[in-house]
């Protein structure tokens, strides 16, 4: 057990209160006098050159105050430094369906709504590209000019010696895994309100005012600058509550832009809300995905080679698609002991929206085919699944072939909970038919271990500052998604200074107020926002501590701060003080996390322990050359003598007194050998800390109509230290609820670039009541890195759900199914097929066991004017003799 009086406690979350409640507000909710709203006209096609646009009518409309288009803001931007190749409304072509041509900003939405079909649009149409291996054949009329047969980055490494290790390999697996695309579908639209305040000294706009749901305020100020040639200075980003991202809201998406210009032509406040369809056309999400993979093992099990080539769709736009082809690569190392490793990945640009982060990013369609195709190989070799897993894994502390820093490292014992809690050896293969076992693992970063700007700044900084009242205000930069980050920094920064947390108030994601942090993405918030307000506590804490003992009359050291109060160490009553030691030597101490490369010394090992008995906070204050009757300071003047113990309060005061005010910063940017290797895009990947999680999933399925039926996944998680076990399990059941979408239902489906099925009733996302049973289980092998031992907990275990489900399916009814998801459809294919029953073409001809192309879904496009056209010249869909269309 742990001497933690918060650390380690199942604890509310912050902001619970206001979102249960309703009195928390989400950008949409916002509102500010003379505020327009903002409507967007998109393009109906795939691909066209824009000839000529003209507003004038739009413009007469009464009630329509400005109408923008894309000279409005020529400059161009983009989430990386690699990849600006985005404008806020289209310049010189449209690259897909929903791309944005023009702004509306009107007095109501009524009117906006009416504007834009005023806006006359003069296309060309172009050839389009839809399926990325066609894609990368295109020699002519490309997406984007700079980008030669559609390929926005193509990367090629070998670790080790791929060709050695599959000549040395006794068994040797191939083939070829598709997963479908599939979006974030967060509970809240994307939503902005922009406000130029008027320069007072010239009459005309001046500073800027953007309320938006995003995941990275600075992110957002930076590329606000860029597009609008203003300083960051003259730009304030201020993120109020934000009803889920995913990933969605992690980059900079056109209606924050928008808004942004549209405010300052029509110079009154502009908030443009997304429809659910515009949500979808925006996209960002999980890109379709084809990985070929190549696998090497010895008799006995263990790997000796992969070699995987991996082609994401990644529609118009680079969006963060070098990272999340490179993620793709970088990822097959970490989890388990891989001696060779070849990987070939291709960012193909398509015409659709563009795809970017979302839960996972970069490794879930990976590990899907990674992760069944070692089930294969298990059945092969008669081992059994778990025991082949066990026998590749790493032996921390180690650096992975790709150069991949591993310290922590659970999965041992992940996949001991899971086999114990599931029955594993008594109940696999022996289920009755239909119903089946499957386990598979999977890990993520905690954080990148390079900054995506390029840049050396620290990752994550965080401000402290108390009053004389006692109150404790942390200012951090870092995105309260949902996922509790808020919460996190409280809990760390009230045990390190030993007080309340109803003391603690956290002020977040206002560039204004709160020092750069980098976003809320790559679940890097807790290691590196969390360390960073260890930190910062940490220096305020070492002043009261100097304040306090010279009033004490003991050695800094020797204080325990905790439940509001200082207690001298060896006076009696004090509390124990003996934090158990945990792997590596580490203690449950802050000193203990941020030792050695990080660099920061701890005041007494004391400040964590619990005493006997709580002690409620006390009230005080002083007008400058006065004392307040009843206050901290008419007793101490009363009483100036030594003492054993000072509550929390009156030693602020007293450190107040001493050094004036008292305010504590703390950094962090992750220690340079966990940057990774020096090889090209070896950038992407490395981090201070994984997670790793393994699961069990049990299935049916119904052999008549193909349906799955998941019943209970087991999901054990090395977060490192549960900092808060119930939001801890949350996220795991979150993630496990998320793979299983991809795993059954999820799935956008295209025809011919258009998307047909753009809103949540059509996107099937598994409900409360198609939700399985899920138990978490959590296991903690402190991080010697990471705040108090935390690591990452929000991503990591999606990734194993689906090819958990998948290698479940195949003991149930001996079918391997390498698309996904898998669909009723697919199911009953597949099973039909192992039966040698009458084929029925319920996929399209595209066979599910071993899946050569994409498929395209949906009937003709019947409607002529409203969805696109296809050109004449279309290498990559040639209209069908029958389908009538032109």
């Amino acid at each position: 057990m742990s001497n933690f009086s918060i650390i380690g406690k199942p604890i509310a979350m912050v902001d619970a209160a206001g979102k249960t409640t309703g009195a928390g507000k989400y950008t949409d909710d916002l509102s500010l006098p003379g505020m327009l709203t903002g409507k967007i006209l998109h393009s109906p096609h795939p691909h066209a050159r824009i000839k000529c646009i003209d507003t004038s009518r739009a413009e007469k409309l009464d009630g329509v105050v400005a109408v923008v288009v894309g000279s409005d803001a020529p400059n161009p931007y983009g989430i990386l430094p690699v990849g600006h190749d985005e404008h806020a409304l289209a310049i010189d072509k449209v690259r897909y369906v929903g791309d944005n041509v023009a702004c509306v900003a009107a007095e109501d939405e009524a009117t906006a709504e009416r504007a834009l079909e005023l806006i006359d649009v003069e296309y060309e149409l172009l050839p389009a590209y839809f399926d990325p291996e066609d894609s990368m054949k295109a020699e002519r009329d490309l997406i984007h000019d700079n980008k030669p047969h559609n390929i926005e980055k193509d990367y090629h490494h070998a670790f080790g010696d791929p060709d050695r290790g599959f000549a040395e390999a006794d068994h040797i697996e191939e083939a070829r895994f598709i997963a479908n695309e599939v979006t974030h579908a967060a509970m809240e639209p994307h939503s902005t309100l922009a406000a130029f305040e008027i320069d007072s000294q010239t009459g005309n706009p001046g500073r800027l005012t953007v309320w938006s749901s995003t995941q990275v305020p600075y992110y957002l100020q930076h590329k606000l600058s860029l597009v609008l040639d203003m300083p960051m200075s003259q730009i304030r980003v201020i993120k109020p509550l934000v009803g889920g991202g995913f990933g969605g809201k992690s980059e900079v998406i056109p209606l924050e832009i928008i808004a942004a210009v549209a405010a300052r032509k029509a110079q009154r406040p502009v908030k443009i809300t997304y429809t659910r369809e515009e949500v979808f056309w925006a996209h960002r999400g999980r890109p379709r995905t084809i990985i070929d993979l190549k696998t090497g093992v010895k008799n006995d099990g263990r790997i000796t080679a992969v070699k995987a080539r991996v082609v994401q769709d990644g529609g118009g736009y680079c969006s963060y698609g070098v990272v999340t082809i490179l993620y793709s690569g970088a990822l097959l190392g970490a989890l388990y002991d891989i001696p060779n490793i070849q990987y070939d990945g291709y960012r193909v640009l398509t015409n659709k929206p563009a795809c970017g982060a979302m839960r996972g990013h970069g490794t879930v369609n990976v590990r899907f085919a990674f992760e069944s195709q070692l089930d294969e190989l298990a059945a092969k070799l008669k081992i059994d699944p778990a025991e082949i897993r066990r026998r590749n894994l790493l032996q921390p502390p180690c650096v992975t072939v790709n150069g991949l820093r591993v310290q922590s490292y659970g999965l041992p014992e992940c996949i001991e909970k899971v086999v114990d809690r599931s029955g594993w050896k008594e109940r696999k293969g022996k289920l009755p038919q239909g119903r089946g076992l499957g386990i598979a693992c999977s890990h993520y970063v905690s954080g990148a271990a390079n900054s995506i700007i390029r840049s050396d700044m620290p990752h994550s900084t965080v401000n402290i500052k108390i009053d004389r009242d006692g109150g404790v205000v942390v200012y951090t930069g870092a995105s309260e998604i949902g996922q509790g980050s808020d919460t996190m920094t409280a809990q760390i920064a009230a045990e390190v200074l030993g007080c309340s947390l109803a003391r603690v108030k956290v002020i977040a994601a206002d560039t204004d107020l709160t020092p750069i942090d980098i976003g809320s993405y790559s679940s890097r918030v807790t290691f590196m926002a969390g360390n960073a307000t260890l930190r910062a506590a940490d220096a305020v804490k070492k002043q009261i501590a100097a304040a306090a003992a010279k009033k004490m009359d003991c050695a800094p050291e020797d204080l325990i701060f905790s439940n509001d109060f200082l207690t001298k160490k060896n006076h009696e009553g004090a509390p124990s003080l003996s934090p158990p030691l945990r792997q590596g030597g580490d203690v449950d101490s802050p000193s203990a996390a941020v030792s050695g490369r990080m660099g920061t010394d701890h005041v007494g090992t004391g400040a964590l322990a619990r005493p006997a008995e709580h002690h409620s906070a006390t009230v005080s204050g002083r007008v400058e050359g006065q004392i307040l009757r009843g206050s901290l300071q008419q007793k101490r003047r009363e009483d100036d003598s030594p003492k054993n113990s000072m509550s929390f309060e009156e030693a602020v005061v007293t450190a107040i007194d001493f050094h004036g005010a008292l305010t504590g910063t703390g950094s962090y940017a992750p220690p340079p050998d966990a940057r990774g290797g020096k090889h090209k895009g070896g950038g992407v990947g490395p981090s201070p800390a994984y997670s790793y999680s393994a699961q069990v999933a049990e299935v049916s399925v119904d052999e008549d109509t193909g349906e799955v039926t998941v019943h209970k996944v087991w999901a054990a998680h090395d977060c490192g230290r549960a900092l808060n076990p119930v939001a801890v399990e949350g996220q795991v059941i979150g993630s496990v609820w998320m793979g299983m979408g991809q795993a059954l239902t999820e799935e956008m489906i295209w025809k011919d670039g258009l998307l047909m099925n753009p809103g949540l009733l059509e996107y099937r996302s598994p409900s409360s009541a198609e939700s399985p049973e899920v138990e978490p289980i959590i296991v903690e092998s402190i991080d010697p890195e990471g705040p108090f031992g935390a690591k990452e907990c929000s991503e990591g275990a999606l990734a194993a759900t689906i090819p958990a489900i998948s290698n479940a399916i195949y003991d149930a009814v001996g079918i391997r199914l390498h698309e996904s998801p898998f669909t009723p459809e697919r199911v009953l294919s597949a099973l039909r097929a192992k039966k040698n029953a009458k084929p029925l073409n319920l996929t399209e001809g595209v066979d599910p066991t071993s899946p050569v192309k994409f498929r395209e879904h949906g009937g003709s496009l019947w409607f002529k004017g409203k969805g696109q056209m296809r050109h004449g010249n279309d290498m990559s869909r040639a209209p069908s003799p029958t389908s009538g269309e032109q």
